[in-house]
């Protein structure tokens, strides 16, 4: 940006505290066209100002226009011929994190996949080879499911939990799928009501049309990997009064995954009565939705 701009966009900065709520909206709507490369300046007025009303209003303008660039992104993300699951729940997480590095999340991620590679060999079976990941992901790695604090938005943002390496059945299964995909094993997200599971598809049989016969087995990432058949989530199911529906035991798309991570973050910001937060997520949800 030229200094003459920078002197411009200074003195509009400068209004942002006027009393007029006519005027403020008219500077706030100049400020936001000019989108990312404003935010220099607006973070530099901010740290110079003691006026809290002028540092709230600066807070807002700087969060609308990333969140613009996220809903953007997300859109973008969605059209690919494969969006990717990892790329999509990253992009999720800088609405909250908008200097997240994702260098430390590949690395993560890398020490995962490179830990698993190491004991793994094509003479394993399906089975054997879930064991593998198992041990590694949940006993050497200590990844485990958050039962202390469920709804925390913490709990969705890939980033967060690779740190604490806690989190809810979605997160594990996202980060549990991105190493799987990685290691070339055939298994996918499933969108249980209530809990989200992972499906393991014979990788001879497998087939992007039909995957009714070649289920092997459900693999439970909130329960240190667990194994489990079909009949457990007819009895879950059951339990829950809801009637079986064949989305309840097949792949879902990586899009439908981070539209249930949107609605988990929806909950989390709902119970801490955070209503701007939910307000963001559900516009998130209609651009995934559109």
């Amino acid at each position: 940006m030229a200094d003459l701009n920078k002197k411009e966009v200074s003195a509009l900065i400068n209004l942002l505290d006027d009393p007029d709520e006519k005027i403020f909206s008219t500077i706030k709507g100049r400020i936001l066209d000019l989108g990312e490369k404003a935010i220099p300046v607006l973070e530099d007025a901010w740290e110079s100002s003691v006026n809290i009303l002028l540092q709230t209003r600066i807070e807002n303008i700087i969060h609308r226009i990333q969140f613009g660039k996220t809903l953007e992104a997300i859109a973008e993300w969605k059209y690919k011929k494969n969006p990717d699951l990892l790329e999509g729940a990253l992009l999720v997480a800088r609405y909250q994190y908008p200097e997240l590095d994702e260098t430390k999340v590949n690395e993560a991620i890398r020490q995962l996949h490179q830990d698993v590679w190491l004991e793994m060999n094509d003479q394993l079976t399906a089975l054997e080879k879930v064991r593998v990941v198992n041990h590694i992901f949940f006993d050497v790695h200590r990844f485990v499911g958050n039962t202390e604090n469920y709804t925390a938005p913490e709990n969705s943002y890939l980033n967060k939990v690779l740190e604490s390496k806690k989190g809810n059945p979605l997160s594990l299964a996202i980060i549990y799928l991105t190493l799987c995909k990685k290691l070339n094993l055939s298994i996918y997200g499933v969108n249980l009501p209530q809990h989200f599971v992972m499906v393991y598809l014979d990788e001879q049989l497998f087939s992007t049309d039909q995957h009714d016969d070649n289920v092997l087995f459900y693999i439970n990432p909130f329960s240190k990997g667990a194994i489990f058949s079909r009949r457990e989530i007819d009895i879950f199911l059951n339990q829950l009064a809801i009637d079986p529906q064949k989305s309840f035991y097949l792949p879902c798309s990586n899009v439908e995954i981070i539209k249930r991570l949107i609605r988990n973050l929806i909950t989390s910001y709902t119970n801490l009565d955070q209503p701007d937060k939910v307000s963001d997520m559900k516009e998130i949800l209609k651009t995934l939705n559109s």
